[in-house]
């Protein structure tokens, strides 16, 4: 017997890899026998043959105590948050209806490896770089930094995390009636929360 659809899902791995490449900050977030520890990072992701993100490329100051905790104990867990918002009782007909919070939120399960080469960092560092600065006009480019650019880049160590699970959740009104659907989306077209109206209807077709 097939189990069930989760209504909550994506829709495709491709939706996974917008919202990652779209909100390149995630938390990174690691457990050991010192406690929890948490630091928020631009990560970049790497897709397989399938299309699935497999790994992600980061890096991560030298004297933050983190790096040393996960060279320890490589386990972590990435987590993005990408568009996402209050849904209010006031733009629905129905008194009744309750409060809400829609989201689109991503888990990655990985494990960290470091990566001392230069040449590693090197990449790494200008592949970021260049997607941060696509489409600005007069984009920044490292070599601009000179001598600088060799010195600061001591301070840091590049990583890739090897996805082992991923989790994800875009809870985007999926199990809403159509009418407190329409009222809803009427409502966010007037909030300026263009990033999440267009999510909602992306994840409802034909709604």
């Amino acid at each position: 017997m097939t189990a069930p659809r989760d209504v909550f899902a994506p829709k495709s791995d491709e939706q996974v890899l917008r919202l990652v490449s779209s909100n390149p900050l995630a938390w990174v977030v690691s457990a050991g026998d010192d406690g929890f520890r948490a630091t928020p990072l631009p990560l970049r992701p790497r897709v397989g043959g399938t299309g699935k993100i497999e790994a992600l490329e980061g890096h991560m100051a030298r004297s933050n105590p983190h790096c040393a905790a996960l060279q320890r104990d490589p386990r972590a867990i990435l987590l993005f948050s990408g568009p996402q918002g209050y849904i209010s009782p006031s733009w629905v007909s129905d008194r009744t209806w309750a409060p809400t919070w829609n989201y689109t939120v991503v888990q990655f399960l990985v494990t960290i490896a470091f990566d001392e080469t230069p040449a590693r960092l090197d990449a790494h560092l200008h592949d970021l770089v260049s997607a941060m600065e696509r489409g600005r006009p007069n984009a920044w480019e490292p070599a601009e930094m000179g001598a600088r650019y060799d010195k600061l880049k001591r301070m840091i160590v590049p990583f890739e995390a090897t996805v082992v699970g991923q989790r994800a959740k875009f809870k985007l009104g999926q199990d809403e009636r159509d009418t407190v659907f329409s009222e809803i989306t009427a409502a966010l077209e007037n909030t300026k929360s263009d990033d999440l109206l267009a999510w909602m209807r992306e994840l409802n077709p034909g709604r």
